[in-house]
């Protein structure tokens, strides 16, 4: 990453730690993406909720992009980014995470995000893990996660 801003870290860190909070307040639920998309097939009882904080999600981040062009990668004229080369690394990426996050009993977000907020022993074991990986990833592959 060329252009890293801390004011765009900081308010999205900010953001990710308020709409947790607010999810945790409001509804009693942590917010583990994987978990919350992972019971809309099938169907859980909590649908709404789920339904609702996905859409805000992806709401919030195309206003964002849309509002603060700027603080994308490289900026308003940049390139996007090409993370992966073809569309099966993809493919294997996802199941891999998939794979990860079940055997995990969570995700990045709910793990470093709310686990680490409750002083988690299990989260803060995860996150270690997720880091040490990411930096084994990167060291062989030369692309950054």
């Amino acid at each position: 990453m060329e252009q890293f801003s801390p004011i765009a870290a900081i308010i999205g860190g900010a953001m990710i730690g308020l709409a947790s909070a607010i999810l945790w307040i409001g509804n009693g639920r942590i917010a583990g993406i994987s978990g919350i998309f992972g019971q809309l097939l099938p169907p859980a009882k909590t649908i709404v909720w789920r339904l609702v904080f996905l859409g805000a999600m992806i709401g919030a981040a195309y206003l964002s992009a849309t509002a603060l062009p700027d603080l994308g990668l490289g900026g308003k004229n940049a390139e996007p980014v090409n993370l992966v080369g073809t569309p099966i690394w993809i493919a294997i990426s996802g199941l891999l995470i998939g794979l990860g996050t079940k055997i995990g009993n969570g995700c990045t977000s709910g793990h470093g995000v709310c686990g680490l907020a409750r002083f988690s022993l299990r989260s803060l074991i995860a996150v270690v893990i997720f880091f040490i990986v990411a930096i084994i990833v990167v060291a062989i592959t030369g692309v950054p996660a």
